[in-house]
């Protein structure tokens, strides 16, 4: 699975630090925190129809994750929504529009790895794109990664930080596997999520999905459990192994990038009838939609 770039996006302008720049002039320096070790803190938005979906629930974990990397500075939450704003008006976006929101510790004096050699404040960058959602409805072909997600005591997973090392070693295997993705283990061997988006089973009519131990909370996630709760679908949220998802009835991945999509295939195995979406993985996907439709931060202008 590749991402079609939409033609749109060649001509976008790019919000760094308020400033709105064409796409083949916008850069950071190479003493910004970023480009010296990863050193920043992300989200992922949508927007449908005008409205930023989640808004809230991205800002606060953006938020948080810089409080959790003791960045000095962190723009308001109205500074960050104005520049948000900013960059959709600008380049006249207004629904089918995925938003990169990042900040930076920022530029250092020299390089190096203190952050006491940050003294010029935080980089915000706002990165919006033409995109609908990247994975194929048809079902996604996963395989097992060797790489494992970090518990909390070696790297706190609710950090939603830029390092994404580990993510994009398991997304070469899955490539080389010929596969669209890569699921993830914890220590324990118990499944986290895959190296792009977390993963739900359907095991006889019951939602599961992994715990956070070893994985961000995901916005989404968060979202589809919600759903569960408020149309009276069974589901849970406890520890499973391999074995739980190349059982189930159904798998589906959930993230802002790619929506709800269903899987047919593990490490070789056809999960269920080898169809997608399943019929759990459908209504969830309707009710999300409607969720869409009439939830979000409405943008002017």
């Amino acid at each position: 699975m590749l991402q079609n770039p939409d033609e749109r996006n060649q001509d976008i302008l790019i919000n760094i630090n308020g400033e709105l720049l064409p796409r083949a002039e916008a850069g950071i320096s190479p003493f910004d925190s970023l480009a010296q070790g990863g050193d920043g803190v992300w989200e992922g938005l949508r927007v449908y129809e005008g409205r930023i979906f989640k808004l809230e629930e991205h800002l606060n974990r953006l938020i948080s994750s810089a409080k959790a990397l003791a960045f000095k500075e962190i723009p308001s939450r109205e500074e960050i929504l104005k520049q948000i704003c900013r960059t959709l008006q600008a380049n006249g976006m207004h629904d089918g529009v995925h938003i990169r929101l990042t900040l930076s510790r920022g530029v250092k004096i020299t390089s190096g790895m203190d952050p006491r050699l940050n003294q010029s404040g935080p980089t915000l960058i706002v990165l919006a794109e033409w995109k609908a959602p990247v994975y194929d409805k048809a079902g996604l072909c996963l395989i097992t990664s060797s790489v494992r997600r970090f518990p909390p005591d070696c790297l706190d997973p609710n950090i939603h930080h830029n390092n994404l090392i580990q993510s994009i070693l398991a997304k070469l295997e899955a490539n080389h596997a010929g596969a669209d993705d890569a699921i993830l283990l914890d220590k324990q061997g118990f499944v986290a999520e895959t190296n792009a988006t977390h993963i739900f089973a359907v095991e006889k009519g019951v939602v599961q999905t992994p715990t956070t131990r070893a994985c961000p909370e995901g916005v989404t996630r968060a979202a589809i459990l919600e759903l569960c709760a408020e149309n009276d679908i069974p589901c849970e949220v406890t520890d499973l192994s391999l074995t739980n998802f190349y059982r189930a009835e159904e798998v589906f991945t959930t993230g802002t990038m790619g929506e709800l999509a269903g899987v047919i295939e593990i490490d070789g195995r056809i999960v269920g009838d080898g169809k997608a979406p399943g019929r759990m993985t459908k209504r969830l996907s309707e009710l999300f939609r409607k969720l869409t439709e009439k939830s979000g931060y409405v943008v002017s202008g």
